[in-house]
């Protein structure tokens, strides 16, 4: 089984080469490296290989698919949980399987998240900057006590879950919505179940752990900020495209959001997992909120740990070898996982 790896990253592959060594029938396995996207200009690298593994900014759309088709790959292995990046209809058209890593460290983001919440609220990527500068002066780095407060979380799959245990350790107040969950599904986990209106109407933070669906594609948006309440603090480490971004920054602008924590943009591609800094991003929306002194971004590390990564290898050479030996793969996406 011949794999090729796009949008490859240095610290990817001694974690691969150690999940590798592990598996008994590591012999059958043949990796190699792009550091390439994957496009319709670099599908066609994949020539002569069965199998592509793919990152969250990979292209699957269908002109991409087809390419591969076309090349012989039978496979499309996701290193990442998320597949809103691929064409699932002309995937399975073209008798192409889809595979993913449906969880492999939901503490990690979840953990991820709170770090958000704690920065912004105390200000610390601010204090950083002021001490290193000789500034000790507290002027504008007033923060307040999460004990006590509503923490809305929209997702309660198993970052959801994380993220309400440890916000629950604060003495947060944690409300869920969660299409997919009933209330009695929800309620063990000392989570209220609301409805989506009531989350922007009460909570102080709202954070989102939903995947990206046609429903929830700019789920933030001028209609639900103006329900939320002033000085609402907005986390986003699940995609970009559930939040949308101008509308964000007007209630940046007015104070509607008294703070913003992503760490995925809907526009990333262009941007993440590299060094643009010698470089003029022309991203005018992105580099507006980099103006604000309430934002703070960061660059898709939230799923970044060493366990993580450890899971996601082994869950993925798994996947591959799972096809290769059944033609089929438990962690496989179609069609009814759109619904």
């Amino acid at each position: 089984m011949k794999t090729l790896f796009f949008s490859y990253q240095d610290y990817e592959r001694p974690v691969f080469a150690e999940a590798l060594s592990q598996i008994d029938s590591q012999s059958s396995q043949q990796f190699s490296w792009q550091e390439a996207h994957l496009t319709p200009a670099t599908a066609a690298l994949a020539d002569g290989y069965d199998a592509v593994c793919a990152f969250v900014n990979d292209d699957l759309s269908k002109e991409v698919l087809e390419i591969l088709a076309e090349k012989g790959v039978k496979l499309v292995a996701l290193r990442c949980a998320g597949f809103n990046n691929v064409d699932i209809p002309a995937a399975e058209k073209l008798g192409i399987t889809v595979v993913r890593v449906p969880a492999y460290s939901p503490e990690a983001v979840a953990e991820h998240a709170i770090t958000m919440i704690m920065a912004l609220n105390r200000k610390i990527h601010k204090s950083w900057s002021r001490v290193r500068e000789g500034n000790f002066h507290l002027h504008g780095l007033l923060g307040f006590n999460l004990y006590g407060r509503v923490a809305g979380l929209i997702g309660l799959g198993r970052i959801g879950l994380a993220l309400a245990r440890i916000l629950q350790g604060f003495g947060v107040t944690v409300v869920g919505y969660d299409p997919g969950m009933s209330d009695n599904q929800i309620q063990p986990f000392n989570i209220t179940p609301v409805s989506l209106k009531e989350i922007y109407k009460t909570s102080d933070i709202i954070s989102l752990h939903c995947p990206l669906t046609m429903h929830t594609y700019h789920m933030i948006n001028d209609c639900s900020i103006s329900m939320m309440q002033p000085g609402v603090m907005l986390i986003n480490t699940s995609r970009g495209a559930l939040i949308d971004t101008p509308a964000v920054i007007k209630g940046l602008k007015s104070g509607q959001v008294g703070y913003l924590g992503i760490d995925v943009y809907e526009q990333e591609g262009d941007l993440f997992f590299q060094d643009l800094s010698e470089e003029v991003i022309q991203d005018d929306v992105f580099q507006r909120l980099l103006t604000f002194p309430n934002v703070l971004v960061t660059g898709h590390q939230g799923f970044f740990t060493r366990e993580a990564l450890q899971a996601i290898a082994g869950i993925t050479i798994n996947n591959i070898i799972e096809f290769e030996q059944t033609d089929q793969c438990k962690n496989s996406v179609d069609s009814s996982c759109l619904r």
